[in-house]
C-alpha cells in the first residue's frame, strides 16, 4: 500500500490540474444536483418495531384519521392575553380574531374554517360534548375535567391554544416557505400586545436553522493553530483548502440523500460537518507535515526554519519536491487511510443497532471521513503541487516553527522524559483524573429532544411554558391508550371501556384519561392520558411502565410523541453498553494488526474507554446537572449522543495512537530499546498531535454555538473527549504504561504473529525507492 500511496501522491503533485478538476467538478455536480433534488431533513425520530411504534401503527389500521404524532404537519399558535385581561375582552378578541384571519387567508392550512378563536373554539366544544357525557351518565366533576383537559381555552381565559394543519401529507412535505409565511404574520403580532408564539411539529422544525458562525470560529483558531505549527501562511491554507473542498462535498451529499430518504435528520449534515472539517484539518495536517520533514531531508539539513527552506525550495527540482510528496504520502499517508479506517469501522458500526435515522447520521459522517481521507491523499498534494516552491512563503515574524524531526530537544522529549522519570505517578494521576471525572456519569438520564428543551426564547420554547403554566406541564405530553375490545361481548364493552378508564386514571401521574375516539361497534377505543409531568420529567418514565403494568382486562398499548420518545431513549440506553463493548473489541483487533503487540492494543482501548467515560462525566455533570453555572438552562443528554460519541471518539482516539505509537514501534523495531523508541517515538509525533488535537478541540468546541441543542452538546462533548484523550490519555497514560511495560509492551505470541497479516503503516517499504 505504501508503493502505491507513493506513486499517488507524487502524481498528483506532478499534474496537479487533472486531480484539481476532478474534486472540483464532482464538487459543482454534487451541488447542482442538491439544488435540485434536495428536501427538507426529517426532524422525526423513531425506531420500527417499539411498543409505542408497532401500537401506533395498529391504530392507523384501526382508525384511518390517525396521524403519527411525530411526523404530523400540524402546530400549535399559543396566544396570551395582555396582563389584565382575557381573550373574552372584545378589543382582545377582535385582534386575535384579525390574525387568525390573516392566518386563513394565507391558503397554506387545511381545513381553515377550523381555525377560530380559543373562546369561541371552547364553547363550541362544551355544547358539543356536555350533552353527550350527560348522557351517558358520566358525574359534572369528570365532565369539567375532561373538559378542561382538551379546551383550547385555560380555566383563567387568559390563555389560549389554536391547532393548524398545513396543507401536506407529513412535516417534511411542508415547505420552509409556507412555515415562514405563517410565522412572518405571527411574530408580527407578536410585536404588540398580544403574545403570541408557536410549537409543535412544523413550527418546532424551524427552530433548527443551520448557520456559518461555528464552521468561522472553528476555521480561525485551526488558521492560527497551522500558522503555529508551519510558520507559514501559504503552507497553513493547504489543509484549511482541501478540508473546505472535502466539507463541501460531504455536506451537499448528505443534503442530496434527502432526496431519496427519509431518514435523514436535520442534524445529520450538522454533524457530517463538524467531523469532517475536524479530521479533514488533521489528516491534512499529517502529510503537510510529513512533507515539510522530507523537504528538509533532501536539503541535507537537520533543522531549517520556513524562511530558509523557503529559499532552499526554489533551488530544488520538481522532480525531488514530487518525490518528497510521494514519500509523505506513502508514509504520513498510509497512518492516514489507518486512522480514516478506525473512524469509519466504529460509525459504520452502529448500523448493526438497527436504528434508521441513527445509521443514517453514522453513515453520512463516515462517508464525510471517507472524502476527507481520499482528499489528503489527492486533491492535497496536487494544491501543493500547484503552489511549487511558494508552498512555504509567506512566513510569519517570530514564529519558529522547528522540525520535531531535528536533533533539538522539543517540549514532548522534554515532557516524556518527565513522565519516564516517573510513570507510576503519572499514570496513577491520569486514571484517578479521569476517574473522578466520571464520577457524574452515573446518574446520566436520556431523552428526545421536545420543545421544553428547545433553546430558551425562541417560539417553540416560550409556547411550551405558557402552555405548562395555564394548562399544567402534561398538555404537552399526552399519551393515548388504543384499548382491543373485540373479544369482549359486544354488551360488556361499554362497562369495560369505562372501567379501563377508571382504572388508567387512578394510575399516580394520571391528570385525566378519558375516551376520544371508538369505532362504531366499540370494538376498540382510543383514551387520552394527560400525565401530571411534562415529557422530559424522570417520572413521565416511570408512568409509562406503570400504565403499561395496569390490568384493563382487554389487550391495550400506549403510544403517542411522549410514549414514543421513551422508547427510543430506552432501546438507545439498552444498546449503549454493548456498542461499547463492540468498539472495544475492534479498538483491540485494529490496534492488534497494525502494532503486533497484546498490552499496546488493550492499554489503548482501555484508555479509550477511560476518556469516553470522563467525557460522559463532565458532560451530565455541566449540561444535565447544572454544575458551576456554566449552562443556564439544565436539560437531560439526548438520546443518541453518548452512543453517537462512543463512535466518534474513537476513531479520533485510535488516530492519536496510531500518530504517536507508529514511530514508538518504528524505534523499537530498528534496535532501540524500549524505553528509548517510546521517548523517541513520542518526540516525533507529540508536536503534530497537538496541534491536531488544539485544531479538533477548536473545531468542535465551536459548534456550541449552533442553536441544536444536540449539536451544542455534541461539540462540547467531543472537545472535552479529544481534549481529554489526546492529553491525558494518549501523551500521559499511554507512555508512562509504555514506559513500566518497557520490553513486554511489543509481546506477541508467536502463533498469533505468524497468522498476523503485516501492515505497513510506517511506509518501511519505502526505503528503497528512488525519484521516478
Amino acid at each position: 500500500m505504501a508503493t502505491f500511496l507513493y506513486r499517488l501522491g507524487s502524481a498528483a503533485y506532478r499534474r496537479s490540474w487533472p486531480f484539481l478538476a476532478f474534486w472540483l467538478i464532482l464538487l459543482l455536480a454534487v451541488g447542482g444536483l442538491a439544488g435540485a433534488f434536495a428536501q427538507k431533513p426529517s426532524s422525526s425520530f423513531t425506531i420500527p418495531g417499539l411498543d409505542s411504534v408497532v401500537t401506533m401503527e395498529k391504530m392507523q389500521e384501526i382508525f384511518p384519521a390517525a396521524e403519527d404524532p411525530t411526523n404530523a404537519p400540524t402546530g400549535n399558535i399559543v396566544i396570551r392575553a395582555p396582563e389584565g385581561t382575557t381573550l373574552t375582552d372584545p378589543v382582545v378578541a377582535a385582534e386575535v380574531d384579525e390574525m387568525l384571519a390573516e392566518v386563513r387567508d394565507t391558503g397554506l392550512l387545511s381545513d381553515p374554517e377550523t381555525i377560530v378563536d380559543p373562546v369561541m373554539a371552547s364553547q363550541g366544544l362544551q355544547a358539543q360534548m356536555v350533552p353527550q357525557m350527560e348522557a351517558q351518565g358520566m358525574p359534572q366533576e369528570k365532565i369539567r375535567a375532561d373538559l378542561a383537559t382538551v379546551s383550547p381555552l385555560s380555566a383563567d381565559e387568559t390563555t389560549g391554544i389554536v391547532t393548524v394543519r398545513f396543507d401536506a401529507d407529513t412535516m417534511l412535505d411542508v415547505p420552509t416557505s409556507d412555515v415562514a409565511t405563517v410565522t412572518d404574520i405571527l411574530d408580527r403580532y407578536d410585536e404588540g400586545d398580544l403574545t403570541v408564539v408557536y410549537n409543535g411539529n412544523t413550527f418546532g422544525a424551524m427552530s433548527g436553522d443551520i448557520n456559518m458562525t461555528s464552521e468561522a470560529i472553528g476555521l480561525g483558531v485551526a488558521a492560527l493553530v497551522l500558522i503555529i505549527t508551519f510558520g507559514s501562511v501559504v503552507a497553513a491554507g493547504m489543509p484549511l483548502i482541501s478540508a473546505i473542498i472535502g466539507v463541501a462535498i460531504g455536506f451537499l451529499g448528505v443534503q442530496l440523500t434527502t432526496a431519496v430518504s427519509d431518514d435523514v435528520s436535520d442534524m445529520t449534515p450538522v454533524l457530517a460537518t463538524m467531523i469532517g472539517l475536524a479530521v479533514g484539518i488533521d489528516y491534512a495536517l499529517f502529510i503537510v507535515s510529513r512533507f515539510r520533514t522530507e523537504l528538509i531531508k533532501a536539503t541535507g539539513a537537520n533543522d531549517l526554519d520556513p524562511k530558509d527552506l523557503a529559499q532552499r525550495l526554489r533551488g530544488m527540482d520538481r522532480d525531488t519536491r514530487a518525490h518528497a510528496m510521494g514519500m509523505a504520502v506513502g508514509t504520513a499517508g498510509s497512518a492516514v487511510i489507518f486512522a480514516g479506517l478506525t473512524v469509519l469501522i466504529a460509525l459504520a458500526a452502529l448500523s448493526i443497532i438497527n436504528i434508521p435515522f441513527l445509521t443514517t447520521m453514522a453513515l453520512a459522517a463516515a462517508a464525510t471521513v471517507a472524502i476527507a481521507v481520499l482528499i489528503a491523499l489527492t486533491f492535497l498534494p496536487a494544491l501543493v503541487g500547484l503552489f511549487g516552491t511558494r508552498v512555504f512563503a509567506a512566513r510569519v515574524p517570530g514564529i519558529k516553527a522547528p522540525d520535531p524531526e531535528d536533533d533539538h530537544p522539543t517540549m514532548g522529549l522534554r515532557w516524556v522524559r518527565r513522565v519516564r522519570q516517573r510513570p507510576v505517578a503519572h499514570l496513577l494521576v491520569g486514571v484517578i483524573l479521569l476517574g473522578l471525572l466520571a464520577v457524574p456519569a452515573l446518574n446520566m438520564r436520556l431523552a428526545m429532544p421536545t420543545d421544553g428543551s428547545a433553546t430558551p426564547g425562541t417560539p417553540p420554547r416560550i409556547a411550551h411554558e405558557i402552555t405548562a403554566d395555564a394548562f399544567g406541564p402534561g398538555r404537552d405530553a399526552p399519551m393515548i391508550a388504543l384499548l382491543d375490545l373485540a373479544e369482549v361481548d359486544p354488551q360488556e364493552r361499554p362497562v369495560v371501556m369505562g372501567g379501563g378508564v377508571e382504572k388508567l386514571v387512578s394510575t399516580d401521574g394520571v391528570a385525566n384519561a378519558q375516551v376520544v375516539a371508538t369505532t362504531d361497534d366499540l370494538g376498540a377505543a382510543q383514551v387520552l392520558i394527560t400525565p401530571e409531568f411534562e415529557a422530559t420529567d424522570p417520572a413521565a418514565t416511570q408512568l409509562l411502565a406503570d400504565l403499561r403494568d395496569t390490568d384493563l382486562g382487554v389487550p391495550f398499548g400506549v403510544t403517542g410523541a411522549t410514549a414514543i420518545f421513551d422508547d427510543v431513549s430506552d432501546r438507545l440506553q439498552d444498546v449503549l453498553l454493548p456498542y461499547v463493548g463492540i468498539v472495544l473489541a475492534l479498538a483491540f483487533l485494529v490496534l492488534l494488526l497494525v502494532f503486533r503487540s497484546i498490552w499496546v492494543p488493550l492499554i489503548a482501548a482501555l484508555g479509550f474507554g477511560l476518556s469516553v467515560a470522563a467525557t460522559f462525566g463532565v458532560t451530565v455533570a455541566l449540561f444535565q446537572e447544572g454544575w458551576l453555572g456554566l449552562i443556564d438552562d439544565p436539560q437531560p443528554l439526548l438520546s443518541f449522543l453518548p452512543i453517537m460519541l462512543i463512535g466518534l471518539v474513537f476513531g479520533l482516539a485510535m488516530d492519536y495512537q496510531v500518530f504517536l505509537v507508529t514511530r514508538m514501534r518504528e524505534g523499537w523495531s530498528h534496535g532501540k530499546t524500549a524505553g528509548n523508541a517510546t521517548s523517541n517515538g513520542f518526540k516525533h509525533g507529540a508536536r503534530v498531535v497537538t496541534a491536531a488535537a488544539l485544531i479538533m478541540i477548536s473545531v468542535f468546541a465551536a459548534f456550541m454555538a449552533q442553536d441544536m441543542v444536540f449539536i451544542k452538546t455534541m461539540g462540547f462533548a467531543l472537545a472535552v473527549a479529544v481534549a481529554l484523550d489526546a492529553f491525558v490519555v494518549r501523551m500521559m497514560i499511554i507512555p508512562a504504561t509504555m514506559f513500566l511495560l518497557d520490553e513486554r509492551a511489543w509481546w506477541l505470541p508467536r502463533w498469533l504473529d505468524r497468522i498476523l497479516p503485516t501492515v505497513d503503516v510506517e511506509g518501511e517499504g519505502l526505503k528503497d525507492v528512488r525519484t521516478a
